[in-house]
C-alpha cells in the first residue's frame, strides 16, 4: 500500500484511539475527535480507520448486535465479553484459548492465523439492574 501523508486529522484520530480506555465505534471516535477539531468529518474517520487497519495499526472487531468496534493492536492475544444491555466491551485473556487452538490445529492439520472469540451476556451493573 502506498504510504499516505500523516495529516493533523490522522494524528488526532490515532491519539484519540490511543487514549481510549474502551473500544470505540466509528461514531464515538468521530464524536471525540470533533470535540478537538470541528472540521473533521465522519467520512474522514471511516477513511482513516480503513487506512489504519491496512497499515496494521488497529484491529476491526465485529462484536455483538452487528456493531463494529476498533482498537489499537495489542501485543498479547485477548478476547472480548460484550454486554447485551449496555454494549460495554471487556477484554479478557485465557490460557485455555491457546490450548484449544493448539489442539484444533493438531487434530485438523490446520494452521490458525486469526482468532476472534467474543462472549455475550450481562456486565456486573446490568446484571444487578435485572434483579
Amino acid at each position: 500500500m502506498k504510504a499516505r501523508p500523516v495529516t493533523s486529522q490522522r494524528r488526532l484520530l490515532l491519539s484519540v484511539m490511543q487514549e481510549a480506555e474502551e473500544h470505540l465505534d466509528a461514531k464515538e471516535l468521530y464524536r471525540r475527535a470533533s470535540e478537538r477539531d470541528a472540521s473533521i468529518s465522519l467520512a474522514t474517520v471511516y477513511r482513516n480507520l480503513h487506512v489504519f487497519e491496512k497499515q496494521g495499526l488497529i484491529n476491526e472487531r465485529h462484536l455483538g448486535q452487528a456493531r463494529c468496534y476498533y482498537e489499537m493492536k495489542h501485543l498479547g492475544e485477548h478476547q472480548h465479553l460484550v454486554c447485551e444491555s449496555c454494549g460495554q466491551v471487556i477484554e479478557f485473556e485465557s490460557p485455555l484459548i491457546r490450548k484449544l487452538v493448539t489442539e484444533v490445529q493438531r487434530k485438523n492439520n490446520f494452521s490458525v492465523t486469526k482468532i476472534e472469540l467474543y462472549l455475550e451476556g450481562y456486565c456486573h451493573k446490568c446484571k444487578e439492574r435485572k434483579r
